[in-house]
């Protein structure tokens, strides 16, 4: 841990101007990276989420699934013990390593690969039934052109009736309603909170705090629900059903995060 590079964030000399896609790798740095767990809490948060991917896959009969936001590896792992046949992809050396740590930890074998989403198919070659791109990781994108590219690689990598699920932050809630009120949204650590530090129309800077007093930040584009829909259309997909923090049914400015299915067919399920 003395390679100070491993273990602080660059934000450069002004942190609200850091904006490229690239940017995140600065920011997933190994002391982060090593934490990254206490902000998730598999436990809380497995029990948070139920079976709610699972279930979406089962019903669709998809079998084949495409982690593109490994991270740490929560949902690949949790896919695995479904029974699953899953690729982990992540475009942060660190999260993979974390994430294949954890699989084996659990006595699971992650299937990892690195991969940037804007190339994804020079890297991860096959069809998939599904993909997930989970854990608000859209957002890392930046550049409306890198989005368009990247959700133009998931839907190049599924087989014609395949799914993507791709989850965001409520960031209309926060956009249109401030946040003024400091409230802290939890991811399910309920000691580490992550707080929106700066928002603009560009940029979600949020604050992560643990309970060992350290801070990491996260610069972010704020991508709006309608927005997102709308992108995903234009690509391609085909019908996008939205839920709320895992219901069919909220308030808009309720839901913490937002949960997109997208198909890639049309086609009555």
């Amino acid at each position: 841990m003395d390679d100070m590079a491993a273990t602080e964030q660059d934000h450069g000399a002004d942190p609200l101007k850091a904006r490229e896609t690239d940017h995140y790798q600065k920011e997933y740095v190994q002391s982060f990276v090593e934490k990254w767990d206490e902000l998730i809490d598999w436990e809380a948060r497995a029990d948070s989420e139920g079976k709610f991917f699972i279930d979406i896959l089962k019903a669709r009969g998809k079998q084949d699934v495409l982690d593109v936001a490994t991270g740490t590896g929560f949902h690949s792992v949790q896919l695995l013990k479904a029974g699953f046949d899953v690729t982990s992809a992540d475009g942060n050396t660190e999260m993979l390593a974390k994430a294949f740590k954890n699989g084996r930890d659990r006595n699971l074998l992650l299937q990892t690969v690195h991969a940037d989403w804007r190339w994804l198919n020079k890297d991860v070659h096959g069809k998939y039934d599904a993909i997930i791109c989970l854990g608000n990781s859209f957002t890392h994108l930046h550049d409306e052109l890198d989005r368009r590219r990247a959700l133009a690689e998931f839907y190049a990598a599924l087989k014609w009736d395949g799914i993507l699920i791709m989850d965001q932050r409520n960031y209309d809630s926060i956009l249109d309603h401030g946040f003024s009120t400091k409230h802290k949204y939890y991811y399910c650590g309920d000691q580490v909170s992550a707080e929106p530090e700066h928002v603009d129309d560009g940029l979600a800077r949020f604050c992560y705090t643990f309970p060992d007093g350290s801070k990491y930040h996260l610069n972010m584009f704020p991508l709006r629900k309608s927005y997102t829909r709308n992108l995903m259309q234009e690509v391609g997909f085909q019908r996008i059903k939205t839920y709320g923090d895992f219901q069919e049914t909220y308030q808009e400015n309720d839901p913490d995060f937002f949960i997109h299915v997208a198909e890639k067919a049309h086609h009555d399920a």
